[in-house]
């Protein structure tokens, strides 16, 4: 690939990237919650139940800050604390299923022309986009958790 296209990919990239971040902070103003408990619940949703020093390590919080995000959570009836069934000791954060009201009416505002746009991607196109995501995802994830190990 020549080095004019990667310039080009790597700046539409990051025109894709800014677009979402400023989507999501747009929609947690828009729905009355903090950024940091809109990402948390996106990640029960994804992710499923966790414990909550899992959820902490995620959004790389601290175990107080974690647990007043919890608080906040419950309050608002969209996680709650549940036993884990595995072992009845620990405690598991789940989502409830329940979103913030207006959440949904945010949301579907990007929904559908973003599957319009999967819909129209072959099996091929699908499978090395699916690996892309996979493979950004784990290397965003590293990235932050070395910035946040840093002194």
């Amino acid at each position: 690939m020549a080095t004019d296209d990667l310039e080009r990919l790597s700046a539409g990239y990051r025109r894709y990237l800014a677009a979402i971040v400023m989507f999501h902070l747009a929609a947690a103003d828009e729905v009355g919650i903090g950024a940091t408990d809109y990402q948390a619940l996106n990640v029960l949703d994804v992710d499923g139940p966790m414990t909550s020093g899992e959820l902490a390590q995620r959004l790389a919080l601290s175990t107080g800050a974690t647990t007043r995000l919890i608080d906040r959570l419950e309050a608002s009836d969209v996680a709650r604390r549940v036993p884990d069934p595995a072992d009845r000791r620990r405690v598991m954060v789940e989502a409830t299923g329940r979103m913030p009201d207006g959440m949904a009416e945010v949301l579907g505002v990007v929904r559908e022309p973003v599957s319009k746009a999967f819909t129209g991607l072959d099996e091929h196109q699908l499978e090395g986009l699916a690996t892309y995501l996979a493979t950004a995802t784990d290397a965003y994830r590293a990235a932050t958790r070395e910035l946040r190990a840093r002194p």
